[in-house]
């Protein structure tokens, strides 16, 4: 009898330390994660991607894949970086950063109006020049987030413009010639979601006249130039630039970021109102993605 008792008590022991949360019984998961800033937005120079991060394979900038990240149980900051705005004459507007915990991707820079050079970001956007004046170069990229933008060409002999395409997570962004704007850059393939998607490219540059060549945005979402009318808009959650368009057209915008992680099955994930999210199980993993934040968003892991 005394041994049946102990082994009664042995089990009810494993069951309350088996049901209690990882707020408390000190556990730690390891955590796979793609984080992508939002794409920068187009005023003529195409939008440069937004950052690529990432330890589930190869990450942005020609990085390898990032070291592992642990993560004990507790609360953790979550926040989806929003494409920034098009524009015309006037600069447009860079990507804003994504962050899951402690990793953060910086936004994709903007492409430049007539006359600009590119804005430096996770990935660059592209220069854009005036037609009688000097190329304008394209905006760096961030260390082993993304790639540069693209240059602007002018060329006084034929009065000639075009704007140079947008950095990706993969490549930088092509320059400008007489006859064409540069195309964006491509971006990353990962599958951590169980198919391979790619994200992060830039957009196309466009020209001074409609009748010529526009930049085809980057593999991954860039948006293409147009020879009219507005700029295509880089693909939503996947942190890619926007395209050009036809001198003084506006600029499209910037794609917003995403946030994908995994934890192990038997791990939680409880997020704060404000934040769009869906989750699905690939092997021993649930991977969660996160498409939209409010300021101040949080995910309790435990």
């Amino acid at each position: 009898m005394a041994v049946t008792s102990m082994a009664n008590s042995s089990l009810r022991d494993f069951q309350k330390y088996n049901n209690m949360s990882a707020l408390t019984n000190g556990f730690i998961f390891p955590s796979s994660y793609v984080v992508v800033a939002g794409g920068g937005g187009s005023a003529g120079g195409g939008g440069g991607a937004g950052g690529y991060r990432t330890n589930a394979g190869t990450s942005g900038g020609g990085a390898p894949s990032e070291t592992t990240l642990t993560l004990a149980g507790g609360v953790y900051t979550i926040t989806v970086g929003a494409g920034g705005a098009g524009a015309s004459s006037t600069d447009a507007s860079s990507g804003s950063p994504s962050i899951f915990a402690e990793v953060s991707a910086v936004g994709g820079g903007a492409g430049g109006a007539t006359g600009s050079v590119g804005v430096l970001g996770g990935s660059g956007g592209g220069g854009n020049a005036y037609a009688s004046g000097s190329d304008k170069a394209g905006g760096a990229g961030t260390s082993l987030q993304g790639f540069a933008g693209g240059s602007g060409n002018g060329n006084p002999a034929d009065g000639s413009q075009s704007a140079g395409g947008g950095g990706g997570a993969s490549e930088a962004g092509a320059n400008g010639s007489a006859s064409a704007g540069g195309n964006g850059g491509d971006g990353v393939a990962s599958s951590i979601t169980g198919s391979s998607v790619t994200r992060a490219g830039g957009g196309g540059g466009g020209k001074r006249d409609g009748s010529q060549t526009m930049g085809a945005g980057g593999a991954g979402g860039g948006g293409d130039a147009v020879s009219s009318g507005t700029g295509n808009a880089g693909a939503a959650n996947t942190g890619s630039g926007g395209g050009g368009s036809q001198r003084n057209d506006t600029g499209g915008a910037g794609g917003s970021g995403v946030v994908i992680f995994a934890l192990p099955v038997q791990a939680t994930a409880t997020f704060s109102a404000g934040v769009t999210e869906n989750s699905s199980v690939v092997g021993a993993n649930r991977v969660y993605t996160v498409t939209e934040t409010d300021p101040g968003s949080t995910v309790t892991i435990g």
